[in-house]
C-alpha cells in the first residue's frame, strides 16, 4: 500500500472512544484512506460508524489515539475550517425547513462571504449537477419528494468544493426505485468530482456498488479493510455472514 503523506487524505492511528459513563464505543480503530477513493464502512447499528464520522470532521473527540485530516493532525485544525472542508451528508438530508432550496445550498458560501451573484451562480451549478431543474430553487424542504431533498443535501455539501465527503446513510430512508437512481448519480458524480470519501452504510450491496473498499466493523472494532474482490474472497466469518446474508452478489453489487 502506499501511505506516503501524499496519497494520504485522512488517517486514524489507534483511536478509541468512550463515553462519559466508560462504555466504550471504539476501540483501537486503525485507518488509511487515499486521496480520492471511496471508503466504505460497513457494519450494523452500534458498530461505531457514525461514530467514525463525528470524530473525523471534530464533532467527536478521540478518547485515544490521533486522527490527521490533510497531512495535519486535528488538534492543528481550527474547527470551523477543518468542518468548511469536509462536505456531510446525512440521512434524510438534515435541510432547514424554513430555508428556501437556495438558502440551504448557499449557507456555507455566504458564511464564507461570497457575494449574492456567485452564491446564486454556484447553486445553478450544483443544481444541474445533481440533476434538479433550476426553479426548484425557490422551494422549500417541505415541496420535495425524499429523493430531491436529498439531492438538496448533496449540493449543500458541495458548496464550497470540499476535498472530503462523509456520507451517513444518506440513501438509506428512499424507497429502492429512487435509491438506485442517486446511488448511479453518486457514482457519476464521483468520477467526475474525485472528491476523498467516506461513506457509512449497513447494506453489502450498496457498498459494493459504491466503494473503492470496504471497512467491516463489528461492535466498535475494525474487523477487516479489503477491496471489493479481496471482500467477496474473504474468509473472515463476518465478512462471510454479509454474503450469506445477501446471497450472491457480484463487485457492482448486483447479482451473480
Amino acid at each position: 500500500m502506499d501511505t506516503s503523506s501524499s496519497s494520504l487524505a485522512i488517517e486514524l492511528r489507534n483511536v478509541s472512544y468512550g463515553l462519559n459513563g466508560g462504555s466504550e464505543v471504539l476501540h483501537n480503530l486503525n485507518l488509511e484512506i487515499r486521496r480520492g477513493e471511496t471508503l466504505v464502512l460497513l457494519g450494523r447499528s452500534g458498530s461505531g460508524k457514525t461514530t467514525t464520522l463525528k470524530l473525523i470532521n471534530h464533532l467527536l473527540t478521540a478518547t485515544e489515539g490521533e486522527i490527521s485530516v490533510d497531512g495535519r493532525a486535528l488538534r492543528e485544525w481550527d474547527v470551523i475550517r477543518l468542518r468548511r472542508m469536509i462536505g456531510y451528508v446525512i440521512q434524510e438530508a438534515g435541510l432547514f425547513p424554513h430555508y428556501t432550496v437556495e438558502r440551504n445550498i448557499g449557507l456555507v458560501p455566504k458564511i464564507e462571504g461570497w457575494p449574492p451573484d456567485r452564491i446564486r451562480q454556484r447553486v445553478q451549478e450544483l443544481l444541474q449537477l445533481v440533476g434538479l431543474e433550476p426553479q426548484m430553487a425557490s422551494r422549500y424542504p417541505r415541496e420535495l419528494s425524499g429523493g430531491q431533498r436529498q439531492r438538496v443535501g448533496v449540493a449543500r455539501a458541495l458548496a464550497v468544493d470540499p476535498p472530503f465527503l462523509l456520507m451517513d446513510e444518506p440513501f438509506g430512508a428512499l424507497d429502492p426505485l429512487t435509491r438506485a437512481e442517486l446511488q448511479h448519480e453518486f457514482l457519476a458524480l464521483q468520477a467526475r468530482l474525485q472528491k476523498t470519501v467516506v461513506f457509512v452504510t449497513h447494506d453489502l450491496r450498496e457498498a459494493l456498488l459504491l466503494g473503492s473498499r470496504i471497512a467491516l466493523m463489528e461492535a466498535g472494532r475494525l474487523v477487516t479493510i479489503q477491496t471489493k474482490h479481496e471482500f467477496l474472497a474473504s474468509k473472515n466469518p463476518l465478512a462471510m455472514a454479509y454474503k450469506k446474508a445477501f446471497g450472491g452478489l457480484n463487485t457492482e453489487g448486483g447479482p451473480i
